[in-house]
């Protein structure tokens, strides 16, 4: 994976595995210094994406 490009488009994909979403064009992207928090702002819409490992994002899961 690498972080989105302006003028790119981003998919989302759902944790069913059977569900996806294209978004719009991405027009501007900030990164939180150190972090991998990315804001996205696309044509449309805006993001807030957080680049996890497999282990921690099935924690997150499980626990709420």
């Amino acid at each position: 994976m690498r972080a989105p490009r302006k003028g790119s488009v981003i998919v989302i994909e759902f944790s069913d595995g059977m569900h996806e979403y294209v978004t719009t064009p991405v027009k501007r992207v900030l990164r939180l210094a150190g972090r991998e928090v990315f804001y996205v702002e696309t044509v449309n819409s805006r993001y807030r994406l957080e680049v996890r490992g497999k282990e921690r994002a099935l924690d997150a899961s499980s626990s709420g």
